[in-house]
């Protein structure tokens, strides 16, 4: 739509996750640099959590493309399903063969393809997003296939992605066993103001934009609406850049970015947000009104007693 417009090759904030555009240099890397950290060294639970549009599955899809030729992975996107159909997508990420129907001949298949795995010496990971969307039954099932091991070493690793509410259900005494299994966890963090400029300059770098395209009062105010959280910085980023394109502007500006607030459901630009962007981006005046003020409140205090008072 505004690709050539603003010199684009493909488009810049689309809401697909997509490595290409993946961003290094915020919580998402430190997330991951513990997951790889921690599957290199053989930990077998780990768990990965934030708020909705902070990243999990960026970072999960980047953990499934930096893990080498030594890692078997099975993916499994959709976990709301029954420890069965669990057992059955695990075996069929793994390639299980003959392994039946039932879940004690699913997990003897799942069992023998582990330990295949572990004789040839690749190192087998499960990997789970959405985790939050588990029943308790399902996180037992989990559990059950950490306890595959030889005398040395767990045949499986498992990595969980979730949203807070996965720390709350992991928190239920019933799933305690679970819980002291994970042995590490790391909770994503919102973009803080110069990550979310820097984040805003690498898509546009990557889409093909070497060039400045938003003006800082517009980078300002997209990031008080997003909160800095990069789900919601994609949608007001793509909006802004429809509002100038409409016009044919070469770039995108204040106006243009509330423009794009506005039109967002569930972002806005907090009441102290707007005093402090316009005391920014009205300094003069401001301090002009502010010296007016004090004048008047000693004119008023001091100076008009002594007008009054007898000669």
């Amino acid at each position: 739509m505004y690709e050539a417009h603003f010199g684009f090759r493909h488009a810049p904030f689309g809401l697909t996750p997509d490595t290409r555009f993946y961003f290094s240099e915020a919580s998402h890397q430190e997330a991951l640099n513990t997951l790889l950290v921690a599957l290199r060294s053989g930990e077998g639970f780990l768990k990965i959590t934030g708020e909705i549009g902070l990243g999990k599955t960026l970072v999960c899809r980047q953990l499934l493309g930096a893990l080498g030729p030594e890692f078997v992975t099975a993916y499994v996107p959709n976990p709301a399903v029954t420890p069965r159909a669990l057992f059955q997508s695990v075996a069929d990420e793994l390639g299980c063969r003959n392994g039946g129907h039932r879940p004690d001949e699913l997990l003897k298949a799942i069992n023998q393809q582990l330990l295949e795995n572990a004789q040839r010496g690749l190192r087998t990971v499960l990997v789970v997003d959405e985790a939050q969307a588990l029943t308790d039954h399902t996180l037992e099932a989990i559990r059950l296939l950490t306890n595959l091991e030889t005398e040395t070493s767990k045949l499986l690793q498992v990595v969980l992605f979730g949203q807070p509410e996965l720390d709350e259900r992991l928190a239920q005494p019933q799933l305690r066993q679970l819980r002291q299994r994970i042995s590490f966890s790391y909770r994503l963090q919102p973009l803080n103001r110069e990550q979310f400029a820097a984040y805003v300059r690498h898509r546009l770098e990557v889409a093909g934009r070497a060039s400045p395209l938003f003006t800082d009062d517009a980078l300002r105010v997209l990031f008080r609406a997003s909160r800095g959280t990069p789900r919601l910085a994609n949608i007001l980023c793509h909006k802004a850049l429809l509002a100038a394109f409409g016009p044919a502007r070469p770039g995108v500006d204040r106006q243009d970015a509330f423009a794009a607030v506005y039109d967002t459901e569930g972002t806005e630009i907090p009441v102290a947000s707007k005093v402090l962007l316009f005391t920014q981006e009205n300094l003069g005046l401001v301090c002009l009104a502010l010296v007016v003020s004090l004048a008047l409140a000693y004119v008023l205090s001091f100076g008009l007693g002594s007008w009054l008072a007898p000669a």
